[in-house]
């Protein structure tokens, strides 16, 4: 709120993969909004009114409130069913209840809370997988993403904060909160990367590193930025890719238009592999004309067109 957003919803979404943990964790945000609430009970907040597009000397109310949208998802029998980690099962569970969340609730931007340490070991891992570019750019302070018809702004305004720093803040301020248990368990790879890689290569290089590759991911999510704005060939209203246009453009274009396309259609596992096996079909000489990607979809090219199928 004292950054200028006034209607503030938390949502939550219960993952069901921890049992009585997961719906503890439930109750616990569902009493924080509560308690919260309970202490704005009767507050308003002041706001320069307006008159004919100029600031007004009479001030504004604003009722202060803070809503709650609950989800429950069953992250295990979607990855099973989709043949997906946990991970990204979960992963794509969460925004499309912000999508949904955000489509009835009329909302527009989405607050999340990764924060620094989170960066440094995203950019890690795509390093580590072989991404390129955009994947190095990891988390965009700001960054725009459409989940079936809904466009969401996302932002994450902890990027700059390390997770010691906030670990500070909660001690001092004597905050509650709850600490998922699954955090120590070393099966997910973002885990063995943050209490087990990372050590290991500060301690063989004998210095931190974090700062380092932090600079080195912002840097990257700048330049990401800057690139968007050269892509010249944006899919047409129906979804589809022009493959002539495509062709036009240099090989780094055509891959990163490729990316943003396949993002945009909501193609989960974009590698490298995938958006070659996509740009394969701009060859005028290839044979085939169709691709296959993750989740039993499919890439077709025809009548001078590229466009999404299911199988």
């Amino acid at each position: 709120m004292d950054v200028g957003y006034y209607k503030l919803i938390v949502c939550h979404l219960n993952h069901q993969l921890r049992g009585r943990s997961s719906d503890a964790d439930t109750r616990f945000v569902q009493k924080l909004v509560e308690l919260h609430n309970q202490r704005l009970v009767g507050q308003t907040l002041h706001l320069p009114g307006r008159c004919a597009g100029k600031r007004s000397a009479r001030p504004t109310k604003v009722n202060t409130h803070i809503d709650f949208e609950l989800g429950t998802v069953n992250v295990r029998e979607i990855a099973k069913k989709k043949k997906m980690s946990i991970e990204t099962a979960a992963r794509e569970a969460r925004y499309k209840f912000f999508a949904e969340t955000a489509r009835r609730r009329k909302c527009k931007t989405i607050f999340l809370a990764h924060h620094a340490d989170d960066l440094v070991e995203t950019f890690l891992i795509n390093l580590f997988r072989g991404s390129g570019s955009a994947g190095l750019a990891g988390m965009r302070e700001v960054f725009h993403r459409r989940i079936d018809d809904v466009h969401l702004t996302i932002v994450r305004p902890l990027l700059d904060v390390w997770r010691d720093e906030i670990n500070k803040y909660v001690s001092k301020h004597r905050l509650k909160f709850r600490e998922d248990a699954s955090n120590k368990n070393l099966t997910p790879l973002r885990n063995r990367v943050r209490q087990r890689i990372i050590p290991y290569i500060e301690k063989q290089l004998g210095r931190k590193i974090r700062m380092s590759v932090w600079r080195a991911a912002r840097i990257a999510a700048d330049e990401e930025n800057w690139i968007d704005t050269q892509l010249r060939v944006p899919p047409n209203r129906d979804g589809h890719l022009n493959v002539r246009e495509l062709r036009s453009l240099s090989v780094a274009l055509q891959r990163r238009t490729i990316l943003k396309w396949l993002r945009a259609q909501n193609v989960s596992e974009i590698g490298f592999e995938a958006i070659e096996r996509v740009r394969s079909l701009l060859d005028p000489a290839a044979h085939i004309a169709k691709v296959n990607l993750a989740q039993d979809r499919h890439v077709r090219r025809r009548a001078g067109k590229l466009f999404i199928n299911n199988l």
